[in-house]
């Protein structure tokens, strides 16, 4: 009988934010599937678990993902986690349960830590429709991508980086019309988080006060 792929929420930030779920899954399984394996390492030694680790990032092959696939043909259980955060946002999750499924493999979803659900609970905007946008382009299509932000009545999630956060915030201003309301959350659930609400123009005051660095959700508030 083939194994069972679980597919685990681990800590965006604070390794506290582990469910005991998850806790007893990686204790039971025959080895663990991650992006990398020095990030993982850090969680599973917090926590005194030793399991196999199978390397399984954004530029692995086809191959790589068959592989973690014969595994679990052969009987194996075998969990899979992202370098934070639930599996399947941003990160070579979709692909590996696409081909489980395929090979009529038993997936198991483990459920846990999130930055978009994070982010939706203390943003202050109505959240019952919104549109996920993923990272922002780096060059191409980032002009198209701020219009539509703009010309969308729903609120807009996104994700950007610690070395694009200040031209992202540029482009806002220039794209949003100067009462519409924006979130941006730092580093959330870390020990420099920060939560930024109001205009754009507040934002970016408040922003420019502080550290520029980590990572950002992004939420551009409802028309």
């Amino acid at each position: 009988m083939p194994g069972t792929l679980y597919v685990v929420g681990t800590p965006i930030g604070n390794l506290e934010d582990i469910t005991l779920r998850a806790l007893r899954i990686f204790q039971e399984v025959d080895a663990i599937a991650c992006e990398d394996t020095r990030v993982s390492g850090k969680l599973l030694s917090h926590y005194e678990i030793k399991r196999p680790f199978i390397a399984l990032h954004e530029h692995s092959s086809s191959a790589s993902i068959e592989r973690v696939v014969q595994e679990l043909l052969q009987g194996k259980r075998i969990a899979y986690i992202s370098d934070a955060g639930t599996p399947g946002v941003n990160d070579p999750g979709g692909k590996l349960v696409e081909a489980c499924l395929a090979a009529s493999i038993r997936v198991e979803p483990i459920p846990g830590a999130s930055a978009l659900s994070t982010a939706i609970s203390v943003c202050g905007f109505p959240m019952d429709d919104f549109f996920y946008a993923g990272f922002v382009p780096h060059k191409k299509g980032r002009q198209t991508f701020f219009s539509e932000v703009a010309a969308r009545d729903i609120p807009t999630i996104f994700f950007e980086s610690t070395h694009r956060i200040d031209k992202t915030l540029d482009a806002l201003q220039g794209a949003l019309s100067p009462e519409r309301q924006l979130f941006i959350g730092r580093e959330l659930t870390k020990m420099h988080e920060t939560l930024y609400r109001g205009t754009v123009d507040e934002v970016v005051q408040r922003f420019q006060a502080t550290s520029s660095k980590g990572e950002f959700v992004i939420i551009v508030g409802p028309a």
